[in-house]
């Protein structure tokens, strides 16, 4: 049985961040990370995956993230290795793999249950992502379709579709990048739910941080929504994507009914067969963890205050969207609510000595 202050579950930037702020707090903590090594989800983006910003505006709290040589947006294996280097520059007590089965109540406390033993806690930071659970819409004739299917969680290349007919499903980012990723490589059918809607090309990481801080500042102050990020678009207009977009590559295609066993039919019997399938359509917060506490309501979510969870106050939420706070699953948005819910945290123990 281990004893702490604080556990974080999840080593990846939500973690890391609020290491940070546990760090400069002198609490005492650990981070239990499932990973075998640092950078959290970015250990998995596929390979020509960048940050939506340059480096100075992708930075965690504390230390800047290192210029990328060459380019002004940063690789997804600049980032893993900035994230190992900031962890051992503040010396974060990580360890890993560990794979938390479940946090329960526990007298004056909480139980955080792993494969690697039992840690007794005065709190928790949740802050795993959403990386291990990829969503895939119920659509008609998944099961019927003979062709590959996949989520962006499984993609890695275009050479893998080579000469092939390839549906890319959604209209966000990860479905504008990688329909762009595929082109001339792939004859690519991208399809969307609505027309693409594409942020100015002056926008980036920085600017959409600010533009969902305004927002949450103007709906905390009784003023009206100004719809954030929604109100401007889907799409960062990153420099492939906008390339394709530009050479007419990017042509959306409407959201078809249903698969066939050959491809994709559309309302009213328009059918194009295809090789393959690749679900670009987002991920759900991993929470299983969480179940013991019994704190989701009949429509799944988990009630929070900030990042503290209503139902359980000696339990945080951290990095998940905007539900735990403005812009707080990137890298420059997660140190905010990192601060606030450490000093939370510490308010609360403080109180329970």
């Amino acid at each position: 049985m281990n004893h702490t202050q604080v556990v974080v579950i999840g080593g990846g930037q939500a973690g890391s961040a609020a290491g940070y702020y546990l760090r400069r707090a002198g609490l005492g903590f650990v981070i239990l990370d499932s990973q075998p090594g640092p950078g959290g989800a970015w250990r998995h983006g596929w390979d020509s995956l960048r940050l939506f910003s340059p480096a100075q505006h992708s930075s965690l709290p504390g230390w800047p993230m290192p210029p990328f040589p060459g380019q002004s947006y940063p690789t997804a294996e600049h980032v893993v290795t900035y994230l190992r280097a900031y962890q051992q520059r503040y010396d974060l007590p990580v360890h890993r793999p560990v794979r938390v089965h479940g946090v329960h109540p526990h007298p004056g406390g909480l139980r955080v249950d792993t494969d690697a033993g039992t840690w007794i806690a005065g709190a928790v930071i949740s802050a795993t992502g959403t990386w291990d659970r990829p969503f895939i819409p119920a659509v008609p004739g998944r099961d019927v379709f003979a062709g590959k299917q996949l989520h962006t969680a499984d993609y890695t290349s275009p050479e893998t579709f080579r000469g092939q007919r390839v549906v890319v499903v959604g209209g966000g980012n990860s479905g504008a990048q990688i329909a762009a990723d595929l082109t001339g490589v792939a004859e690519v059918i991208w399809v969307t739910r609505r027309p693409p809607r594409y942020l100015p090309d002056d926008i980036d990481g920085r600017a959409l941080f600010d533009i969902a801080t305004r927002r949450k500042q103007a709906l905390d102050t009784g003023r009206a929504d100004t719809g954030g990020v929604g109100g401007l678009g889907d799409i960062v207009a990153v420099p492939p994507v906008r390339a394709a977009r530009d050479a007419g590559a990017l042509s959306a295609f409407p959201m078809f009914a249903r698969l066939g066993e050959t491809g994709p039919v559309w309302q009213g019997g328009t059918r194009r067969s295809a090789d393959a399938v690749i679900w670009c359509t987002g991920f759900r917060p991993a929470l299983a963890h969480l179940v013991p506490l019994r704190l989701r309501t009949q429509h799944g979510h988990t009630p929070t205050t900030g990042t503290r969870a209503v139902a359980e106050p000696r339990l945080h939420l951290l990095g998940y969207g905007d539900w735990t706070g403005p812009a707080s699953a990137t890298l420059i948005g997660v140190g905010p609510t990192a601060r606030a819910a450490v000093a939370d945290i510490n308010d609360l123990l403080e109180e329970h000595l």
